[in-house]
């Protein structure tokens, strides 16, 4: 794990109130869950892109024309196709 000095990240006014409950030590920030992630919306988003080719292809769509319909290469549109098959 590689260290970053706050000083270069953090505003002073931060780091000063930090610095009243913990002085010169080492301090882990844990990462943010990804449920509460900004991108949430985007990962639903391709969520249902996903069910989408799923289900076109289950209707006899072919690869090759999943692929130009969602601008995606075909080495995407059967990962996505095997993924949807694991579920």
């Amino acid at each position: 794990m590689s260290y970053i000095n706050a000083d270069i990240v953090l505003p002073k006014e931060l780091i000063k109130e930090i610095q009243k409950y913990v002085n010169g030590v080492n301090l882990y920030i844990p990462k943010v869950p990804e449920a509460k992630r900004a991108c949430s919306s985007y990962r639903l988003e391709l969520s249902r892109r996903n069910r989408e080719i799923y289900q076109l292809s289950l209707q006899g769509e072919k690869v090759s024309e999943l692929a130009a319909t969602y601008f995606l290469s075909e080495k995407s549109i059967y990962r996505i196709l095997g993924e949807m098959k694991k579920r």
